[in-house]
């Protein structure tokens, strides 16, 4: 289908005597959108209208102006989508929706829309949303009605029974099913849990070429870097959960590479986060791949010593910035490689007051680029398992820490934004719950409201007996009395239990 067409607006009001659907509305060309891209691009528009029409609907009476014009921009949504696609099926499962079976991308913009979705859904039993042809504003009025009562009641219900009550108030416009457990999203999952860790495994085994390239004095293949950092940008941005829950791994007798590898991971989702285009994601992730290739010349006695450093050892670590720079000048010389990288390595142990190193001679600025790596590196030493330091802070202890203390003298807004990306309880901390299970956190919650209260992995029974692999719970989850089901009650050291976290991502 070519040439142009009317695109529904995505607010949820307008303004009385509006135009009618292809008329004031913005003529958008759709000869480029074809396949996922137009899905995408049109699913978060319906999922907007949904969303607005739900809040509009709780707020006023039916025949209130405002109803009518969320109602009206929902079914002129959805009949465009359906008509270009034929077909028109919402689906959701786990943190994820899908529209016709395209996963659309959850972005800041629209968390409080999936997530309030999402938990409605979840409340009613249903799994899958079929809209037939000729779905009107009052079909739509009618079965969002009815899942918002529903969701809030203390009755068990099934798409079964809400199918029945759509019908009886003369409603065919829907066809519901339950949530699907063996679908083509589970399928979706599995797939880039596995690419996630191809990609992990492979930036390791890349990253430690090279520093030992560099150590022995050779050349490292630039191009094969730039490929890993590549593919890092593309799974962040496709669904970052699975490449930073790798992260937890943190092998002990590899952390100079694993180190590196997970600094780029949370440099590159954070960077996301605070907005960076996609080239600049690139740049930042080949930064915080080589913030540390200074240590690739300082001797390997001071960087294995079990035993305190002595100042000779201390003058060793604190040279690595500048002679990672030197050592990035030297490849620099050879093959083409980003002037950004090199400010990094010089700058991410520097802090945004200047007390750190190395120390500079005149007044100068960090980069924001050194800002988030600064951060990331910072999370990931200390949460490490590493030769002097055998036992590791929580990751919610480190956050607080980065927050609080300004002596760490990390950028607050990015430390903020890291917070936002992981949680108050970071991705992989053991904790437990008021219902006395243990449970590891696997996400950060989709609202944004909802910050202290991730997905996390239910792995120990009630009287601590280990379960594997789990199941995953939202913590926002709520009793037929409104309080919540779960709650956390405190942080634990998964050494206590036994329990290795990263087998839970692995």
């Amino acid at each position: 289908m070519s040439g142009t067409r009317a695109t529904p607006a995505t607010g949820t009001t307008r303004q009385a005597g509006r135009t009618p659907a292809g008329g004031a509305r913005a003529q958008v060309s759709t000869s480029d959108l074809s396949g996922d891209t137009y899905i995408r691009r049109a699913g978060r528009q319906l999922i907007v209208s949904i969303y607005g029409a739900m809040r509009v609907i709780r707020l006023y009476p039916p025949e209130n102006e405002a109803v009518r014009n969320a109602l009206a921009d929902l079914a002129e949504t959805a009949r465009a989508l359906r008509e270009k696609e034929h077909e028109l099926e919402l689906r959701a499962s786990n943190e994820f929706i899908f529209v016709n079976s395209t996963r659309l991308r959850l972005d800041l913009d629209n968390y409080a829309s999936f997530s309030q979705i999402l938990s409605v859904l979840r409340a009613c039993g249903v799994g899958v949303v079929r809209v037939h042809g000729g779905a009107q504003a009052r079909d739509w009025l009618v079965f969002l009605s009815l899942l918002l009562s529903q969701s809030k009641s203390d009755d068990d219900v099934t798409a079964f029974d809400l199918t029945e009550r759509l019908a009886a108030a003369g409603v065919e416009a829907f066809a519901l099913g339950a949530p699907l457990v063996t679908d083509d999203d589970s399928d979706y999952l599995q797939r880039a849990k596995e690419a996630a860790k191809r990609t992990y495994s492979q930036s390791v085994a890349v990253t430690k070429e090279v520093m030992n390239s560099v150590r022995m004095g050779a050349s490292p293949n630039i191009k094969k870097i730039k490929r890993v950092v590549q593919t890092i940008v593309d799974q962040i941005l496709n669904e970052e959960t699975s490449l930073v829950g790798l992260t937890t791994i943190r092998d002990y007798d590899e952390y100079t590479f694993t180190h590196s590898v997970n600094v780029c991971i949370f440099s590159v989702a954070l960077g996301r986060r605070l907005g960076l285009s996609k080239m600049q994601l690139y740049d930042l992730g080949l930064a915080a791949l080589f913030h540390d290739i200074g240590k690739s010349r300082v001797p390997l006695t001071v960087l294995n010593k079990v035993e305190g450093l002595n100042d000779d050892d201390w003058r060793w670590l604190a040279a690595h910035p500048w002679l990672g720079v030197l050592a990035l000048f030297h490849m620099r010389g050879q093959q083409e490689l980003p002037y950004r990288a090199m400010v990094v390595a010089y700058e991410h142990h520097m802090k945004t007051d200047l007390t750190g190193y190395p120390k500079s001679t005149r007044p100068r600025l960090q980069s924001i680029f050194s800002k988030i790596v600064a951060v990331a590196d910072g999370f990931d030493a200390a949460t490490s398992r590493r030769a002097y330091q055998t036992v590791p802070l929580s990751p919610a202890a480190v956050l607080a820490g980065m927050r609080d203390n300004p002596r760490r003298g990390m950028d607050p807004v990015v430390v903020k934004g890291f917070i936002n990306l992981l949680g108050v309880f970071p991705v992989g901390t053991l904790v437990v719950l008021d219902t006395f299970e243990l449970a590891v956190v696997h996400a950060t919650n989709p609202n944004p409201t909802a910050i202290s209260r991730p997905i996390v992995r239910i792995v120990s029974d009630d009287r601590g007996n280990v379960l594997f692999p789990g199941h995953l719970v939202d913590l926002t989850e709520q009793k037929g009395d409104g309080t919540f089901a779960r709650t956390i009650i405190k942080t634990e050291n998964p050494d206590r239990y036994g329990i290795n976290v990263g087998d839970y991502f692995v």
